[in-house]
């Protein structure tokens, strides 16, 4: 049995108001995210407060749609037995896939208003969307959530201690999924980040972020204990991941296979 008590959840209390680390990585994860893409913004020579001012419309709509999925459907034969609980996002339960449809549906209408090429600056955010994937996931190492199932011992010698201590949950040591995920995601970040670099294609990069994220999901998915199963008895996240590779793969080869779809900016 493990001797040390999980990580207090809750970051700061003032008085009735917590404060929590799951909050507060999200934030984080958010302000690298919007960072990174003005700073990209900046590079093209671009206006980077459209980058913040989208932001504006497509956090919100991010965290809605992450956390909508999550109650309606992935999680609904719980919710709907705990209706209060549904706006109880600080405890976690934020689905990445709601969130990036949530999130690009704003953005979509947000660059549209303002006669923006949408595909530019989707693939402006791309890298940092999943930088902010790979901080965000350490939300859920603070809450105890997205963890495997029971890991073997030469695994749990490889971790550090802190992580070995709070992935002991329901009597044993369980694979550190959320590691697992934002160290993929890291590595997709450096990728994407080199590709941004040289591409000349409008919409690469994004199509790109698809495919290596969900590359990732997909495999990760599956050693996961909190999955929902479809009615075949597959995995939901892994059948919309293989559905966003699929769309992605598509959509990068037609970038850079389309000689009309360069890039203007030196």
């Amino acid at each position: 049995m493990s001797g040390a008590p999980p990580i207090d959840p809750i970051a700061l209390q003032i008085g009735p108001l917590a404060v929590r680390w799951y909050s507060v990585t999200i934030l984080i994860a958010i302000a690298f995210a919007v960072w990174l893409a003005g700073r990209e913004a900046r590079r093209r020579r671009l206006d980077p407060e459209f980058i913040s001012e989208a932001a504006i419309w497509a956090v919100p709509a991010g965290i809605l749609g992450a956390r909508a999925y999550e109650v309606f459907v992935l999680q609904w034969h719980y919710y709907r037995l705990h209706p209060l609980e549904i706006p109880a996002i600080w405890q976690g339960g934020l689905a990445i896939h709601g969130g990036l449809i949530g999130g690009l549906l704003a953005g979509y209408l947000f660059a549209r208003h303002r006669r923006a090429d949408f595909w530019t600056w989707a693939d402006i955010a791309a890298p940092g969307i999943i930088l902010a994937q790979a901080i965000g996931r350490w939300g859920n190492f603070f809450n105890q959530e997205a963890y495997g199932s029971p890991a073997p011992d030469w695994v749990i010698r490889l971790l550090p201690g802190l992580i070995q201590e709070q992935m002991f949950i329901d009597g044993a040591y369980r694979h550190p999924t959320f590691l697992y995920e934002s160290l993929w995601n890291l590595a997709a970040f450096g990728l994407l980040y080199a590709f941004q670099q040289r591409n000349r294609r409008r919409g690469a990069v994004f199509f790109a972020y698809l495919v290596l994220y969900n590359l990732g999901r997909f495999f990760i998915e599956s050693i996961r204990m909190d999955s929902t199963f479809t009615a075949g008895g597959l995995r939901v996240a892994q059948v919309v991941a293989m559905g966003l590779i699929l769309a992605g793969a598509a959509g990068l080869w037609w970038c850079l296979k389309n000689n009309k779809n360069k890039l203007d900016h030196s």
